[in-house]
């Protein structure tokens, strides 16, 4: 049932990880993920405290260097800052994520007021009014939520599909 004759277990292995790399590297091209994609990947929703606690251990497995997550922060922060003066005030913060809700559309669970609320009154520790990279990276990695939020606010994912799908449309005309 289901397996050709002759086919060994090391073959099948072998596909189901070609299979598996082939959807990784389609949903995470850089090859590095947050762990919200490590979760979203695996289809893990809804989990108990223990069990999140299990997953998070397992991802940690896998990102040795904590490097997804931080490559992805420090990008994160070089978008809000767009003066490029080394930190990130409110009206930076509040005009990026404007303008990323804009492009994602759709609906939201806060307005990007309260969420630039909640980003600088859960980590503007010394209460300066800005954001620097340290204040930002170790902040936002230390709040699931927020980084949860900040990774679905800029998952553009269907926005690449749709121009994706516009070219392709464009080129069948031609």
């Amino acid at each position: 049932m289901g397996n050709a004759p002759g086919t060994t277990l090391e073959e099948l292995s072998a596909c189901e990880s070609h299979q598996w790399y082939r959807k990784f590297m389609t949903e995470c091209p850089s090859g590095q993920l947050t762990f919200y994609e490590f979760k979203k990947f695996f289809g893990l929703k809804n989990l108990s405290e223990t069990s999140n606690e299990y997953v998070t251990t397992m991802f940690k497995t896998f990102d040795m260097n904590d490097g997804g997550v931080q490559q992805k922060l420090r990008w994160y922060f070089k978008l809000y800052d767009v003066d490029g003066s080394g930190c990130i005030d409110r009206e930076e913060l509040l005009l990026i994520f404007k303008a990323i809700r804009a492009i994602s559309g759709g609906e939201q669970e806060i307005s990007a007021e309260e969420f630039t609320d909640m980003v600088f009154d859960k980590i503007d520790l010394n209460g300066d009014g800005e954001l620097s990279l340290e204040e930002f990276m170790e902040g936002i990695q230390g709040d699931e939520v927020l980084l949860k939020m900040l990774t679905q606010s800029l998952d553009l994912t269907h926005v690449v599909k749709k121009i994706y799908s516009d070219i392709n449309s464009e080129q069948d005309v031609h």
